[in-house]
C-alpha cells in the first residue's frame, strides 16, 4: 500500500471557534466523500494549518470531532504573505491508499477555490 496526500482548503467566515470548526468539518468530510475514506485507519496524519487571522480554535478539533481521535493532527500558522486569501483553514492528509496519485481528488471549497483555480476536482 502507498502513501499519499490529499490537499484541500476552504475559508472561513469569521475568526470564531464555530465558524473554524464547522469550516473545517465541511471541508474534511467532502475530502472524505470524494476520496471514498470510510475508515479513519486509512489516514496516517493530517497538517492542518491557518492564516494568521484565524486564531479563535484549532482546526484538528473538527477532525477529533469526526472520530479521528487515533490520527496525528498537527496545526501550524500559514506563512503571512502579502494580500493572500485571508482566513484560509488549509489541510493536508497523508493516506494510506492502493489509488495512484491521479486518482486522488483535492478539495478546494468557498474563497479557497482561487487558490488552486488550475484544479476542477470537487470544487
Amino acid at each position: 500500500m502507498l502513501v499519499r496526500g490529499i490537499r484541500g482548503a476552504i475559508s472561513a467566515d469569521e475568526n470564531t471557534r464555530e465558524a473554524i470548526l464547522q469550516a473545517t468539518n465541511e471541508l474534511l468530510r467532502e475530502i472524505l466523500r470524494v476520496n471514498g475514506i470510510e475508515d479513519f485507519g486509512e489516514i496516517v496524519s493530517a497538517v492542518f494549518t491557518t492564516t494568521p487571522d484565524l486564531t479563535a480554535s484549532f482546526p484538528a478539533e473538527a477532525a477529533r470531532d469526526l472520530g479521528m481521535s487515533e490520527v496525528p493532527l498537527l496545526c501550524a500558522s500559514e506563512i503571512a504573505v502579502p494580500n493572500s486569501l485571508p482566513m484560509c483553514i488549509r489541510v493536508l492528509l497523508h493516506v494510506n491508499t492502493e489509488k495512484k496519485q491521479s486518482e486522488i481528488t483535492h478539495v478546494y471549497l468557498k474563497e479557497a477555490v482561487k487558490l488552486r483555480p488550475d484544479m476542477s476536482s470537487a470544487q
